[in-house]
């Protein structure tokens, strides 16, 4: 138990410190590195654990700590663009985790389509809906301004995978989401 809020707590820090590599402002919502630490949530940490660590690190931005890409945190970012895609976190990470715990794959290959379906597909549609939501916009437009986060979340796919992979070679009872 005690190793179990270990690993939530290291990986909600670690989802912190990706959120000060400097984030790049395209569209309403900000292109951060915070997204590949939701991906390796999942991929390291497993279903339930993955999205408890966002779960966690999302409770610390709604006390408002300035967790988010650009120093930003409080209850008025669950009502901002981005809004669906804090809600897609757990729910990107519990998937990618799912993934990695359910298919026997070789590892790098798991990681690599959870992280996708996870990191890309539920995050992005969930960011979608809440863009379209709160932007007053309709579907298709909103889906329009997610495009710009495709080619560096592609990246982060192929960089989690690459992590997962080494990690589960390197020290492979680290890694939770096979355990």
């Amino acid at each position: 138990m005690e190793r179990n809020l270990t690993h939530i707590a290291l990986f909600a820090a670690l989802i912190a410190v990706l959120g000060l590599v400097p984030k790049i402002d395209l569209v309403a919502v900000p292109i951060t590195a915070q997204s590949l630490g939701i991906m390796l949530c999942g991929t390291v940490l497993g279903a339930k654990r993955g999205a408890l660590a966002v779960l966690l690190f999302l409770a610390l931005v709604a006390l408002g700590l300035p967790l988010l890409a650009g120093g930003r945190g409080g209850l008025g970012v669950f009502v901002g663009p981005s809004a669906g895609y804090l809600v897609g976190f757990p729910l990107g990470a519990f998937v990618a985790g799912w993934i990695v715990e359910k298919w026997s794959a070789p590892i790098g290959i798991a990681a690599l389509a959870g992280a996708f379906a996870g990191g890309i597909v539920v995050v992005t549609l969930c960011g979608i809906a809440g863009m379209a939501l709160v932007l007053g916009k309709t579907l298709p437009e909103a889906t329009l301004l997610a495009l710009p986060f495709l080619a560096g979340d592609l990246l982060k796919v192929a960089i989690c995978a690459a992590l997962t992979r080494g990690l589960a070679r390197l020290r492979p009872e680290a890694l939770l989401s096979r355990a």
